[in-house]
């Protein structure tokens, strides 16, 4: 890792690469555009650090692994067909350690200035990231990572329960450190333009999401932990609308820009994955004009309708007789959103609880999640669009993790997080797809860290039990 800190010197951590861009990022690598640190000077580069990288790689990763699109044409291999590259996770270990850097110093400038709101805030940040993190790999460095200047240039792996168990309770601790009468004295945030309700807000959701993730862990109690905090929404507010939720809208005034600097590249060789788009005509979804064009005839250019690839399909790219719908490019483009956690998910969150018996009124959070998840990606649902017998709650869980798929859309990894958790949506599998059709379970480790951090490593894959993609997290086992 490398050590990023806002300052005339650049401390090396173990194995972590830094690319220098433009913007947000240039804020937090130059020490010559900053005179002197504080939580205000750190914030914005970090939010528009992770809010970009998660969008690239949801649409990289995610999408292909949950069968939102597929690279077209792909005869053979791809991510879409389970084929997993050893250097697939470096990305996001590179870049989330970059960021978590910054976020140390962050909290460190926010403990000095005894302002707990920013302290708040960057705890928040931390657990952002650490949980994407160790539910990509497993253990990951946390105690002893980012600490470079104390001499701990190979930080050892601590164990996910361990990481969760810290992060649930920063969470905890966040949410009682907020002061919603003093105002955050810095440069508007770019989240929340400095509205501390909003973020205390979003600390809670983000604790909600992550008990929900270890809740298949009885020892956590995370479900009588969740039922606590919904039946307690004075004392754990949280997104009660969509407005409310965290999403990054990027204006296209630099350095606030969309993360890819060519918009037709973000749908450059790519088709949207049939699973995804049958499911959206089945619901005659209106999301479907926002997200995906329309497929046409090969020769006469007709529309077809809304229509996609199978996802890793076997046979030769003849096959298809027409070409399919791919994203709408105006997706990535100035001005666009990030989503991060948004209100559909916390509705999802209740509608999950509810189906369990934890809490009241499945269907009623169901239908306001369904809503909000239409709404976030500002499209309109019609008002009999609950009508479609396959649009109604059934009462099962299966239906919840349907809808809160597509409310997932474009959110980092979470996605195949859920299906991780759940199996849900059922996703269907060819003969084409490797790994024996099943689906990858987390990212192997970077190379770089048999190498630079060979002691550590070797005993971080005892605690995973092998470093490959069929290997099972703590929550997942």
């Amino acid at each position: 890792m490398k050590k990023i800190k806002i300052a005339a010197i650049l401390v090396l951590l173990t194995g972590m690469s830094i690319s220098c861009t433009q913007g947000f990022e240039e804020l937090n690598e130059n020490p010559n555009l900053i005179t002197e640190v504080s939580p205000g000077t750190l914030l914005n580069p970090i939010i528009y650090g992770i809010a970009s990288q998660n969008a690239l790689q949801s649409v990289d990763v995610t999408f292909n692994l949950m069968q939102v699109s597929l690279t077209y044409p792909s005869i053979t291999g791809g991510l879409h067909r389970y084929d997993v590259s050893n250097n697939i996770g470096n990305s996001a270990w590179n870049n989330y350690y970059k960021w978590l850097n910054n976020i140390r110093e962050m909290r460190m400038a926010s403990v000095k200035a005894k302002d707990g709101n920013y302290e708040a805030i960057a705890l928040t940040l931390n657990a952002l990231v650490y949980a994407n993190l160790t539910d990509l790999f497993g253990p990951v460095p946390m105690s002893e990572a980012t600490r470079g200047e104390e001499g701990i240039l190979y930080p050892r792996y601590d164990k996910q329960e361990f990481i969760y168990e810290i992060l649930l309770a920063d969470l905890e601790r966040a949410n009682t450190l907020y002061d919603v009468s003093k105002p955050m004295i810095y440069a508007e945030d770019i989240l929340f333009q400095n509205k501390v309700a909003s973020w205390k807000k979003f600390t809670n959701s983000l604790r909600m999401r992550l008990l929900l993730r270890v809740s298949n862990r009885t020892e956590t109690k995370a479900f009588e932990k969740l039922t606590y905090m919904i039946e307690h929404p004075e004392i754990y507010p949280v997104f009660t609308t969509t407005a409310e939720g965290a999403i990054l809208k990027v204006t296209g005034v630099s350095p606030n820009m969309s993360p890819w600097g060519r918009p037709q590249d973000f749908n450059l060789n790519i088709k949207m994955a049939s699973f995804f788009i049958d499911n959206l005509n089945a619901l005659e979804d209106p999301r479907r004009a926002i997200i995906a064009t329309g497929a046409t005839a090969l020769v006469t250019n007709a529309p077809l309708g809304y229509k996609g690839i199978t996802s890793a399909y076997a046979g030769s790219d003849s096959q298809f007789k027409y070409n399919a719908s791919t994203l709408v490019n105006v997706q990535a483009q100035n001005p666009m959103q990030i989503f991060i956690l948004t209100y559909a998910e916390v509705e999802f969150i209740k509608a999950e609880m509810a189906q369990r018996g934890y809490v009241a009124d499945a269907a009623g959070h169901y239908v306001k999640g369904v809503k909000s998840a239409i709404e976030q990606v500002k499209a309109v649902a019609p008002a009999n669009y609950f009508d479609n017998i396959q649009a109604q709650y059934n009462g099962t869980l299966e239906r919840i993790m349907l809808q809160k798929y597509y409310a997932l859309y474009f959110t980092d990894y979470q996605q195949w997080f859920e299906y991780r958790r759940t199996g849900f949506p059922v996703l269907p599998t060819t003969t084409a797809m490797l790994n024996g059709g099943i689906m990858p379970s987390r990212f192997t480790y970077p190379d770089n860290q048999q190498i630079k951090n060979y002691e550590n490593y070797m005993e971080a894959i005892q605690m995973i039990e092998g470093d490959n993609i069929n290997s099972k997290v703590w929550w997942d086992k």
